[in-house]
């Protein structure tokens, strides 16, 4: 028992880890949605974090009584990468910009604040919620040690 109650922890451990890491790219992005000009050449380009699930590690005798129940493995989360959004850049006519072309179009990122904003809410509450399955995983272990007293 106290092995599930570990592996619910490292579960929502995991995907308190992998929103954050989301909440950093959103943040960044937000940072940069101004920026007409990076190392690389051009403006900043949106990133996007890339969630892969992967199964939690249990000893021997829990994942045999897994395969013989028929159960499945518990999966948990982490970030595979963080990519580029390869979404075309938006356009604005501003022939007084320093990055102004022969015409006046500014190439501006390719970063939707009000999308980001949505991104930001939605990873806040769902590092939330693995705080609140957190919180319950530690509660009923106390629950049990009450028992066994």
């Amino acid at each position: 028992m106290a092995n599930d109650l570990f592996t619910s922890m490292h579960i929502s451990s995991a995907g308190m880890s992998a929103q954050r890491a989301r909440m950093d790219v959103v943040s960044e992005n937000i940072a940069n949605s101004e920026s007409t000009r990076t190392e690389e050449g051009g403006p900043y380009r949106r990133n996007q974090v890339v969630f892969e699930t992967v199964g939690v590690k249990s000893d021997f005798n829990s994942v045999f009584r897994g395969h013989i129940s028929g159960g499945n493995t518990p999966q948990s989360v982490r970030v595979t990468e963080v990519s580029k959004d390869m979404s075309p850049f938006n356009e604005v006519y501003d022939p007084t910009h320093p990055d102004a072309d022969v015409n006046g179009m500014v190439k501006m990122p390719n970063v939707n604040t009000i999308k980001e904003m949505v991104d930001m809410n939605s990873a806040a509450r769902s590092f939330e919620a693995n705080i609140t399955t957190m919180d319950a995983s530690k509660r009923m272990f106390l629950k049990a040690l009450e028992l066994l007293r």
